[in-house]
């Protein structure tokens, strides 16, 4: 594929997954999505410790994110940033594919990208 890339990170993201790498040593920060929560779907985010056959690696700021192949087509567009605020510090998504998102910010409903639009990014 050729084009933007499938996700970006904002600076703050991207120099907490540094972080994250530089302490726990791991390859890459690892990002999904899964069935669950009020609207229908979360993302997950966990620590990679090599590449999974299939998984994207989008590397953007010098900071490392592996896409778990099920999730490409919802978090196609999609800005990861790292907020932190009095009660809590937590990795967040601007998705232009939510379509809505529950009261308690834990869970949001998102279209897939079509696979025609798929062919403006890259892996």
């Amino acid at each position: 594929m050729a084009g933007r890339p499938v996700m970006t990170l904002t600076d703050a993201a991207a120099a907490r997954v540094k972080a994250l790498m530089d302490k726990a040593g791991g390859l890459a920060l690892r990002v999904g999505v899964k069935n669950g929560g009020c609207a229908g779907m979360s993302y997950t985010v966990e620590m990679a410790e090599e590449q999974k056959p299939g998984e994207l690696l989008v590397e953007d700021k010098g900071a490392k994110v592996l896409i778990d192949p099920k999730a490409v087509l919802f978090l196609i567009g999609a800005q990861m940033d790292f907020e932190t605020t009095r009660m809590s510090s937590t990795f967040t998504f601007k998705n232009p594919n939510e379509t809505s998102s529950c009261g308690c910010g834990e869970s949001v409903a998102i279209t897939p990208v079509s696979e025609e639009a798929l062919g403006q990014f890259a892996g």
